[in-house]
Parts: C-alpha cells; structure tokens; sequence
C-alpha cells in the first residue's frame, strides 16, 4: 500500500466527536434525542465508520407531522390575511376577527397535538416489511409487520439519567422495552459526545423488543446502566 494508500485510509477511520455543553440541558437533549432517532433510520447509515455504530434500518412515518405541518402553514396564512388584509381599517375589523379565531384555534389544535398526542415521542415509524427483518424474530414478535415504532425519552430536569421507551404505535395497552443511562456514559468532563456509543446501546435495546423480551410496568424503575 502506498503512502497516499495509508493516508486516506486513516483519513476514513478517524472519529470526530462532537463536543456539547453539558451544562445546557436542553441541547443536551436534543443531541441524544436526535441521536436516538438516527439510530433507527434507514437514511443513516453508519457503514465505515465506528465498528460499533449500527443503524436498523427502519422508515420514519410522517403523517403526523405532515398534518402538524399542514396546520401551521394554514394558521399562517390567516395571520398573513390579518396582516396584509386591502380592506381599510376599520372596515376591515370581521376579517380581522375572522382571521385571528382561525389563527388561535389552530394554534390550539397544534397545542393539543404537542401535549396529549407527541408528549414525550421522538419518532414514529413505519411498519416492517416482510423481508426486512430475520424469519425467527417475525415468528417472535409479529406485530412488527402490523404496527409501527413509538420511540419516546425521558431526560427529567436536574436528573443525569436519560430513559428510551420503545412501544408500538397505535396499539392499545403496548408492550415496551425501556432503558435508563447516566448521561456520563456517553460524556467526558470536557463534553466530547461518544455518539457511537448510545446508537450501539439503543440497537441493543431494540433487538430485544424486536425479539419479543418485553419489559413490565411492575418491573419497577427501567434498567439502568
């Protein structure tokens, strides 16, 4: 191999790690909740990088924020109909009524949504298509070619523990895995974030609920690491 060779080969192999303030509790969640979800995504593959980084493979399910979407780009379409409304004040004073009811009511639809529906969710998926996992595990666990993922976190303030639940969507009464880390697992004192390192714990926690090793809610507090 050629000195070029070695090069561009350390090149390909090096890590670069990302460094977060660990003081700022709200990026920090952030950055594990965006890591979570990477992990379970088709379009992240994680080939020729870390050996332990793995990606599962799984489709992202849109539909809920395409409505919150759809929501959001009509509610601003009032305010802009409020706001660059031709009719002279105070003429304009219905459409004006008109436009901010509309506004707020579905501003509040988008609240509703935020609190009772997303809560702690960070992911939704599709269901498995026959074919994309192993025969045995399907055989185990066939609700994963009915129901898609509902991948949730858990980071209380004040708390350097951060929990993954993963259940099914739109299944009543769900079977889940759930796991709880120290944040310090995946952290140095200066910050530097081992993002491999919580992808190759969350693929874990997913074979296991792939595999049909649910936990139980009397199992008490989650496992901890």
């Amino acid at each position: 191999m050629s000195k070029s060779d070695k090069t561009t080969s350390s090149e390909e192999e090096e890590v670069v790690l990302l460094q977060v303030d660990t003081g700022d509790i709200i990026k920090l969640k952030q950055i594990l909740d965006e890591t979570v979800a990477n992990t379970f995504l088709c379009e992240n593959t994680l080939e020729g990088h870390d050996p332990r980084a793995k990606n599962i493979g799984l489709t992202e399910d849109h539909k809920l924020n395409n409505i919150k979407l759809l929501l959001m780009t009509t509610a601003c379409l009032f305010a802009c109909g409020a706001q660059f409304s031709p009719v002279p004040f105070p003429e304009s004073r219905p459409i004006l009524g008109f436009c901010c009811a509309i506004y707020f009511m579905l501003s509040g639809v988008l609240q509703f949504i935020q609190t009772f529906i997303d809560k702690d969710c960070i992911l939704l998926t599709k269901a498995i298509k026959d074919g994309e996992t192993s025969g045995d595990n399907l055989k185990k666990n066939p609700n994963l070619t009915k129901y898609g993922l509902r991948v949730r976190s858990i980071f209380p303030k004040f708390s350097e523990f951060y929990t993954v639940r993963i259940e099914y969507q739109g299944m009543e009464d769900s079977p889940f895995v759930k796991q709880t880390w120290s944040v310090g697992q995946f952290f140095d004192k200066e910050g530097m974030f081992d993002e491999y390192g919580l992808q190759y714990e969350v693929e874990a926690l997913y074979r296991r609920f792939e595999s049909g090793k649910f936990d139980k809610e009397d199992d008490g507090k989650a496992k901890k690491d």
